[in-house]
């Protein structure tokens, strides 16, 4: 059995969502550091910061909420490429989300990246999840 750490990542950002928590926790590796930054560079997310409990390191996420209402800045947050279907795009086939409104976030040589970055640059990848 295998840890995919992304679909813990991207379940954990749905569930708290639905909860409306303002902070998460979630195991710190390297992919989901870049994602927690992507999105907080993006705006979907408040704050991370980085902690150690005993031997492990966790990433704590602060989500951002709009309003008395506490309405998500983060709509949906989808996987796209999973370990049985590996999906890739050249740089000129790389998906706009929601027309542009919202991110699709690909692995790339250069790390993880948003769509418009990895246009920017000419780089494809894997893409690994679509957040708006």
């Amino acid at each position: 059995m295998t840890n995919d750490f992304i679909s813990t990542t991207i379940v954990t950002l749905q569930n708290a969502n639905m909860k409306k928590d303002s902070t998460i926790r979630i195991p710190a590796t390297g992919i989901t550091r870049s994602i927690g930054h992507v999105s907080s560079k993006e705006g979907f997310v408040k704050s991370i910061a980085e902690h150690r409990e005993n031997i492990r390191y966790y990433s704590d996420i602060g989500l951002r909420y709009k309003g008395r209402k506490k309405k998500s800045h983060i709509v949906a947050i989808k996987r796209v490429s999973r370990p049985g279907l590996r999906i890739y795009s050249t740089h000129r086939r790389a998906p706009k989300v929601m027309g542009g409104v919202g991110i699709a976030i690909p692995s790339t040589s250069e790390g993880l990246l948003t769509d418009r970055e990895a246009r920017r640059r000419k780089i494809g990848g894997e893409i690994l999840c679509h957040v708006y």
